[in-house]
């Protein structure tokens, strides 16, 4: 063992030197050796001064090493990479050092010598030799922490020979010395067992003797603690007898009395519950006598109050298995019968007569069913009603249409069939009847739809009022808890009274429960109609006591159920979308009715009928359908645009052909016009007067009194007299034809005023070529234009130029501010005629200024005087002031005589010019002065012509 223990084969250098010999250290090897460690101290120790031996052996308590760092069980790389943490941390060395740190290169010391490979040779070299001297050495001498280590292994045992041999190295004992060696070797370690036990003896005997005081006042104090152990154990057995007795006389009675009490609280329990299976169980037959009187609301509130019930109060229970299934499929059918139901509603309500039932059909199965439909949102509910009112509306066209042909003898319905070819063969005052007819039936109509959606909307807000306040019940219900608790048994009764209500209508039990919680509750807010009908008896609160707390669960349920289950009610957003879709609905129904008019209105214009109509017709059409859209705009309020499209459309036709018309009369009037002045019948008169009272329209024709009167020569226009063709008095009743138009159809305004523009600029190049450009010589035959003719013609276009500022001012009270450009057309019109009035005055100054040309030219100034030249001169003057006289006013006659003096001012001077005559006093200018003097005289000798100012000195050339 001492060779064994003293043998560690650990090198080390000899003396520091470089000779590379490592020798044994011998001074280290009895610090190496494990020495014989005592068992530990587990008892107190005592103050005696013998402890020495103690002193040294291990503490349970106290740590054999002291820590490190290299105890630490965490290495670097597992700190840095750490899992708990989102991403590494770059800065897991620097990030305490503050805000003002940054890294930057460290460079390296100049003090430092640059260390290479071959500065650890010698230690290399050094340090193979003893490696390979601890490899030998491991080889030899087994590990000792695995000796160790058994010790600690759960099958640890020193029976077993492997584990005996193991913690006994017999290997150092084994060797090459035989087994005699074996046999001193077996002794010497039996002797070093003893040695250890009597040692253990030893030590166990001094501790015994050290604490003997100690064990022998254990041994005392271990008898008293029995004999007390004793008397507590008597005490304990007086105190159960007497505790026996008092369970006997105060407790047995009381809690047999408490036992009854739950027994009996868990019957009522069972007695509601069955009630509640007996009420559960009549859900079916109560639902079908509900479907019978209409009443789809009680009976979806029935069957989600039962189906509530069933989930939560009788689940499990074996003979209701199939009844929620069936009560589904039943919600289902009632889904179903609703929706056919309300379909067959609208079917009867819009098909029934018009005229005779004008009020709401049965109004409160059409509220039962609206209130139906929206318990299960089934919003679309509106399209099936707009569906039903479309085929109403065509069918509303074909029964007026077949009560109209039966009246009509020339139509044979078995041979015609279509609508239109029977409304085609009509004539216009029987068709115009139809269609006044079909706009009365369509206003009915649609009066009867806005009365059956006011009823929807009606149901609709009174839903959105009762959602409003259940939301706000709920809110101030969920504040306060101790509000609720007065009235939840009331609550539980009226929930109990809804499922197990006996009689015909379960509306009964509703108002009977309610009227019990309004008793019993002080301050609650009453509902209204709506809320009474959608949420009737829904309990806000849970119910207390034993009795009615499985009913409050319920009604909280079904409470939760109506507001947020399968079939909720809709929201406050989907009830103002409903109201929204029934305006929309109105408009719908009033955009059909205009659509079905449009094809009533193209069937009869397909072959050209309406274009046909004279003027009186087309307006009364346009009056009748302006006044069914104004009646129609007033009742849906939407301004439909389709049939005053359709009558617009027709309205241009009917202008264009109305234009037509006139347009081609007048080219025929003016195509046979002789321009001579026509005499101005008594109408034409009133016609201009009635347009100089500021009335623009054709007044009424006179029954009588109009044969009395003779037409006059002029016509007499603001005191002025105007000569003029009977083209141009019809021209004016045509211009104001359009004028009336465009009162009885403004929105033909802007096309009247195109036509009529196009009208008036026809009238005045034609009249211009027929005049100034002659042709009424080839057209009617005219020997030649005179003057009288020009005049004549001018009149009858200052006429017209009269006209056109009122006609354009009555236009531009029919037009839109936006429509205020189409007026140009009038002025460019005017300066046509101005510049048409001032060719006609310069044609007739021309005519004159030829005869000047031809007179004077062969002047001669010599006797007799006047000479004959200057007598033809004053007789063509007198016969041009008898053609234009009586034609044209006195101002215009002056202004026109001026311009033709100045002509004729003209042609003398240069023929005076020409003969040398000069204002010299001389024979010559005594002549010449008498020529002018008679000249002078025959002119201001005219009529109207007395003042003319035709200073002759003119003729004579000035001397400088």
């Amino acid at each position: 063992m001492a060779s064994s223990s003293s043998s560690s084969p650990l090198p080390r250098r000899a003396g520091g030197g470089r000779d590379g010999v490592h020798l044994k250290e011998r001074g280290l090897s009895p610090l190496r050796s494990r020495g014989i460690r005592s068992l530990p101290d587990v008892c107190p120790k005592e103050p005696t001064g013998e402890g020495r031996g103690l002193h040294n052996g291990p503490s349970v308590v106290a740590e054999h090493n002291r820590w490190t760092v290299y105890s630490s069980k965490v290495n670097l790389p597992a700190a840095l990479n750490d899992p708990r943490l989102a991403k590494r941390e770059s800065d897991f060395f620097t990030k305490t050092w503050g805000l003002d740190f940054t890294e930057t290169e460290v460079m390296p010391s100049f003090h430092l010598p640059n260390i290479s490979r071959e500065h650890f040779g010698p230690y290399s070299q050094e340090m193979t030799q003893r490696e390979r001297i601890h490899e030998r050495c491991k080889t030899i001498c087994p590990n000792k922490d695995d000796v160790d280590a058994i010790f600690m292994r759960p099958e640890f045992a020193l029976e077993d020979p492997a584990t005996f041999n193991t913690v006994l190295p017999w290997s150092h004992f084994h060797g090459a010395g035989g087994k005699s060696r074996d046999v001193a070797s077996s002794k010497l370690l039996q002797e070093k067992l003893s040695h250890y036990l009597d040692v253990v003896e030893v030590s166990i005997a001094r501790q015994i003797s050290l604490r003997s005081e100690a064990f022998f006042h254990a041994m005392s104090s271990q008898h008293e603690l029995q004999d007390r152990l004793q008397e507590t154990q008597q005490a304990v057995a007086v105190l159960r007898s007497r505790t026996a007795a008092m369970d006997r006389v105060m407790c047995q009675g009381p809690l047999r009395a408490l036992r009854i009490a739950l027994t009996r609280n868990n019957c009522v329990k069972l007695h509601n519950k069955l009630k509640l299976m007996a009420a559960v169980h009549q859900t079916q037959p109560t639902v079908q006598l509900l479907l019978s009187t209409s009443e789809f609301v009680g009976a979806l509130e029935l069957i989600a109050t039962t189906k509530e019930v069933l989930q939560q109060e009788l689940q499990g229970i074996h003979s209701f298995r199939h009844l929620g299934s069936q009560l589904c499929e039943l919600e289902k059918l009632i889904d179903k019968m609703m929706v056919e139901d309300f379909s067959m509603y609208a079917r009867s309500d819009l098909n029934r007569n018009l005229k005779e039932e004008p009020q709401v059909l049965e109004k409160e199965r059409l509220e039962s069913l609206v209130f139906g439909l929206l318990r299960q949102r089934k919003l679309d509910f509106l399209d099936i009603y707009s569906d039903e009112m479309i085929a109403a509306a065509k069918a509303i066209v074909y029964q007026c249409v077949a009560e109209r042909v039966v009246h009509i003898e020339e139509i044979d319905t078995e041979v015609i069939l279509k609508l239109a070819d029977q409304m085609r063969l009509m004539t216009f005052p029987q068709w115009f009847e139809l269609l006044e007819n079909i706009f009365e039936s369509f206003l009915l109509f649609l009066q009867r739809i806005k009365d059956t959606l006011n009823v929807i909307r009606n149901v609709v807000l009174q839903v959105l009022s009762s959602s409003h306040k259940n939301r706000l019940l709920a809110e101030t219900s969920s504040a306060p808890a101790d509000v609720s608790q007065g009235p939840v048994a009331l609550q539980g009764e009226a929930e109990l009274a809804y499922l197990t209500h006996e009689g015909l209508f379960i509306s009964d039990a509703l108002n009977e429960a309610q009227q019990q919680q309004e008793s019993g509750v002080a301050g609650l807010d009453q509902r209204s109609a709506a809320g009474s009908r959608f949420q009737q008896n829904r309990p806000e609160a849970a119910a207390e006591g034993d009795s009615s707390s499985g009913i409050s669960e319920v009604s909280a349920g079904r409470e939760h159920g109506f507001i947020s289950g399968e079939n909720p009610m809709p929201t406050e957003m989907e009830l103002n979308r409903v109201i929204n879709n029934l305006q929309e609905l109105l408009y719908v129904a009033s955009d059909v009715s205009h659509d079905r008019c449009v094809k009533v209105l193209t069937a009869r214009a397909k072959d050209g009928s309406l274009e046909r109509l004279s003027s009186a017709e087309f307006v009364s059409l346009s009056q009748a359908v302006e006044g069914f859209v104004r009646d129609t705009e007033d009742l849906c309020g939407r301004r439909s645009v389709s049939l005053r499209g359709a009558l617009q459309s027709q309205a241009n036709r009917f202008v264009n052909r109305f234009h037509e018309e006139r347009k081609t009369k007048l080219s025929l009037l003016l195509d046979n016009e002789r321009w001579k002045q026509a005499d101005v019948p008594a109408e034409f008169q009133d016609l201009v007067n009635s347009i100089a009272d500021g009335k623009i329209s054709l007044p009424e024709r006179k029954v009588s009194g109009t044969e009395d009167r003779k037409p006059a020569d002029f016509l007499l226009v603001n005191g002025q007299k105007y000569a003029v063709v009977g083209t141009v008095l019809l021209l004016i009743r045509i211009f104001l034809e359009y004028c009336q138009c465009v009162n009885d159809i403004p929105s033909i305004a802007t096309d009247m005023l195109t036509r009529l523009s196009d009208l008036l600029k026809h009238f005045n190049s034609r009249s211009c070529q027929l005049v100034l450009g002659a042709g009424a010589l080839q057209v009617v035959g005219l020997k030649t234009i005179t003057t009288k003719n020009l005049a004549l013609a001018s009149r009858c276009l200052q006429l017209v130029v009269h006209y056109i500022p009122i006609i354009r001012a009555h236009f531009e009270t029919k037009l839109q501010p936006k429509q205020f450009s189409v007026l140009r057309h009038f002025d460019h019109i005017m300066k046509d005629y101005n510049d048409h009035i001032s060719e006609i005055s310069a044609k007739l100054v021309a005519i004159m200024d030829s005869l000047f040309e031809k007179f004077l030219s062969k002047y001669e100034v010599k006797a007799p005087m006047p000479s004959a030249c200057f007598r033809n001169i004053c007789k063509q003057m007198a016969k041009m002031h008898e053609a234009i006289f009586e034609l044209l006013p006195e101002e215009q006659t002056r202004m026109l005589f001026l311009r033709i003096n100045a002509c004729f001012k003209m042609h003398l001077k240069r023929q005076l010019a020409r003969l040398g005559v000069s204002n010299d006093g001389g024979p010559q200018h005594g002549l010449v002065v008498v020529d002018v003097a008679f000249y002078t005289e025959n002119i201001l000798a005219l009529k109207s012509l007395e003042r003319l100012d035709l200073n002759m000195a003119e003729i004579w050339e000035q001397k400088r």
